[in-house]
């Protein structure tokens, strides 16, 4: 069963603002695109613990998540360059 992520609007909008920042575009965009299929497959396995909280990379980015496995639901709430 497969998780729905949601990037909350903060992580979404730095989202953007790396993606028109970068010079390596294509090289962002395909990194957002595996985070979000892998958080999908199975978030709680993904990443590293940090609290309450998990932090999974994917170069050139690294995003903050909350699972919450009840719902099937991951929350993305940072985004930053590696």
């Amino acid at each position: 069963m497969k998780y729905t992520v949601i990037w909350v609007p903060s992580a979404r909008a730095r989202l953007a603002e790396l993606y028109i920042q970068a010079s390596d575009k294509r090289a962002l965009s395909a990194a957002a695109n595996r985070i979000d299929r892998e958080l999908q497959r199975d978030a709680g396995a993904k990443g590293a613990p940090w609290g309450r909280f998990r932090v999974y990379s994917d170069d050139p980015l690294a995003v903050l998540f909350e699972v919450d496995p009840g719902d099937r639901m991951v929350r993305v709430f940072l985004v930053r360059r590696n």
